[in-house]
């Protein structure tokens, strides 16, 4: 494969390394040696798709959404197909993904390789239970068909595994029947931590997925919004149209005064009584996707993105968590909350039954210290971090994942020589014995 070279860097733009880049136009292409580890639209936030001075395999060309089975609604899809414009296609007839990040711009490879989950997961588990087959490029056997029963442990080993087997050339997707490409969002005024919590405990949406004033103290600490959708028939709005965020933002435009004002505004937006809005499918499962370019946000040093779940009996944990973040002013407007399930499809698959929060924290506040905290106290609650948010993590996160050693050994069997290890993956020790 031709290569040309380029410096990528994740979606937090904290983080970035110049390597050669190949970007195949045909799956006979991936029949040759693999240079590399293969990388979508690079929507990690972090190093978990930069191979700095070594090669990768941009996927984006590989992007054909190759047979729909109407009856059954499985997708034969290639890996470089993005998870937006599969919506965008099969919404409007009846279908939709069955799970589904905050981008659409993540492709099918990055979903597998992260298991992502959504706002779905209480009940519907993780992205890569819905798979039937996958077909992996690995570079010790070439071409490999894996799924529940067939190549369990390449299978076991590809979800939620960092792309380190191989390269996901293909995949079977059981998609879920959708009334239309509308969704019905119940909002509603969270007043404190407490209420947060339990209103996501009682949920019984299909979506649900909460935003958190990171700034509260006191009395209002974890105050936020709490959405809950359907997806729904009827009369489709438009769809907003994307607007781009043309240069990097001064620094002082995310500074903590700001950022105050602003989630107290945001807040509030939403009456006391709540409200009940109609929304295209985009709009509510890719908020963000319409602002093209918003990390630029955060200025020409970018952020990081600290992502944890905990388990439920360590809610007090996530609740400390807030209020540290909250005590040094580190946070920004992006603050998540959402209960999770215990589906996970991969041995390294992030998600577990309990509660996730994820908050952008500003590169120019030099947050280094406090995630070592924040991640000291995860590891103590019997959590994990999520390596598709993580750039400034340490050994440690490899604790958090008990089936770390198993994974390791079987990819050592599929890359041998290396040659799918990522940035991410030699920095957090991810795929040494010990």
């Amino acid at each position: 494969m031709q290569t040309r070279d380029m410096t990528l860097s994740g979606w937090g733009r904290a983080l970035s390394g110049d390597a050669k880049v190949a970007r195949p136009e045909r799956q006979r292409a991936l029949a040759a040696p693999l240079p590399g580890p293969a990388i979508g639209t690079c929507r990690s936030y972090g190093d978990a798709c930069l191979n700095s001075e070594g090669t990768v395999i941009d996927m984006t060309r590989l992007d054909r959404m190759m047979g729909l089975d109407e009856d059954t609604g499985v997708l034969t899809v290639e890996g470089g197909a993005r998870l937006g414009e599969i919506n965008r296609v099969l919404a409007p007839k009846g279908w939709l993904l069955p799970v589904m990040p905050g981008t659409g711009f993540a492709t099918v490879g990055g979903a597998v390789a992260m298991d992502v989950h959504g706002k779905n997961h209480h009940h519907a588990g993780s992205f890569g239970q819905y798979l039937n087959a996958i077909e992996v490029i690995t570079p010790a056997g070439g071409a490999k068909t894996a799924s529940a029963d067939t190549q369990k442990d390449l299978f076991a080993a590809t979800l939620g595994g960092l792309g380190q087997t191989g390269v996901v050339s293909k995949a079977e997707i059981r998609l879920v029947k959708a009334k239309a490409d509308l969704v019905t969002v119940t909002e509603r005024r969270i007043k404190d931590w407490d209420e947060h919590l339990a209103l996501l405990d009682a949920s019984e949406a299909t979506y649900t997925v909460g935003w958190i004033d990171a700034t509260a103290t006191g009395d209002a600490l974890g105050r936020g919004i709490l959405e809950e959708a359907e997806t729904a028939a009827g009369l489709v709005p438009s769809a907003k149209r994307g607007r781009k965020v043309p240069f990097n933002a001064p620094a002082f435009a995310l500074s903590p005064p700001i950022v105050r004002l602003f989630n107290a505004a945001y807040w509030r937006r939403v009456p006391a009584r709540g409200r009940t809005v109609v929304k295209p499918v985009e709009d509510f499962f890719f908020p963000l996707d319409k602002l093209h370019d918003w990390n630029r946000l955060y200025g020409k040093r970018g952020f990081h993105q600290f992502q944890c779940v905990v388990p439920l009996e360590a809610a007090d944990t996530l609740r400390a968590i807030i209020e540290e973040v909250a005590r040094t002013g580190a946070a920004s407007p992006l603050a998540v909350l959402k209960r999770m399930g215990p589906g996970r499809a991969g041995l390294m698959s992030f998600p577990m039954e309990g509660y996730t929060l994820a908050v952008d924290l500003h590169a120019a506040r030099e947050p280094a210290p406090l995630v070592a905290k924040l991640e000291g106290m995860v590891h103590g609650a019997g959590g994990r971090i999520y390596f598709a948010k993580d750039s400034l993590g340490s050994r440690v996160l490899r604790d958090m994942y008990p089936d770390r050693a198993k994974w390791a050994d079987i990819v050592a069997k599929h890359d041998p020589d290396g040659l799918m290890a990522t940035d991410l993956v030699r920095r957090l020790g991810l795929r040494e014995a010990t």
